[in-house]
């Protein structure tokens, strides 16, 4: 099996050029399922993962996290990188610890998103927001700098669905030091081109999670990088359970 430093090197290889397809398993035997299909990285859903708990997305505590992440990376061969949700912090300082324990697991690359768990206020402020890449992307160089940090704007997820906000704030995380950038819940050809101009030539993460017209080679025009799936699988194989129960009654 690979080394965590080998797997982070091919990870940071896979955002140099090119479009991948990175889905994201809920636990050991998905993650296998999906390496054994032939997929060259994973990233792990934080819902997907709570919902094996039996608890919503946001409900899983860090300990329980970071022990999802140890085990996903330790039984696969290829790079993981970890749903690490908004750092299990507010203050910077706080981020940067969890980080630190984050990449303690072995992951090949993690995310911290700016959106709050508050729904009256969904994102940090900007300048918070900004402080917590930069705590996050110390935290990182301070651990060896070889994993790949995306920063993630939730705005179009969160209810605050501006183009205009999302992209200032992906531009200062770019400039920040984040590796990737991504803005789940922009879904049109105009949406996905302004962001990847925005920040170019860093990496785009475009999230698709339901059916689109806009196939992976039409993404990799548009210069989106890498593609995941979030909750998508483990949320459609929920609803089939559902629909096939409801059927029986």
């Amino acid at each position: 099996m690979p080394t965590p430093a080998e797997k982070r090197a091919t990870f940071h290889k896979f955002h140099a050029q090119g479009c991948f397809v990175i889905p994201n398993p809920w636990d050991v035997g998905s993650a296998r399922y999906l390496q054994g299909l032939g997929f060259k990285a994973l990233a792990s859903t934080s819902a997907g993962f709570a919902f094996t708990q039996g608890l919503p997305d946001g409900g899983v505590s860090r300990a329980m996290m970071l022990a999802h992440f140890r085990e996903i990376a330790a039984a696969t061969d290829v790079p993981v990188n970890a749903d690490f949700e908004g750092g299990f912090a507010d203050a910077p300082e706080g981020v940067a610890e969890s980080v630190k324990l984050c990449i303690e697991t072995g992951v090949a690359g993690l995310s911290i998103e700016d959106s709050t768990s508050d729904p009256t206020i969904p994102l940090y402020d900007f300048e918070l927001a900004l402080a917590r890449v930069r705590a996050a992307r110390a935290a990182v160089d301070e651990a060896g700098g070889d994993v790949v940090f995306t920063a993630r704007s939730e705005g179009f997820i969160r209810g605050k669905p501006d183009l205009d906000e999302t992209v200032r704030r992906l531009k200062a995380f770019a400039a920040a030091g984040a590796d990737c950038l991504y803005a789940p819940g922009i879904r049109t050809r105009e949406q996905i081109a302004a962001v990847v101009k925005a920040v170019a030539p860093k990496p785009v993460n475009f999230l698709m999670s339901s059916a689109t017209e806009l196939t992976v080679n039409d993404l990799a025009s548009l210069g989106v990088r890498r593609i995941s799936l979030g909750g998508t699988i483990p949320n459609a194989e929920l609803n089939g359970f559902f629909r096939d129960d409801m059927k029986k009654r």
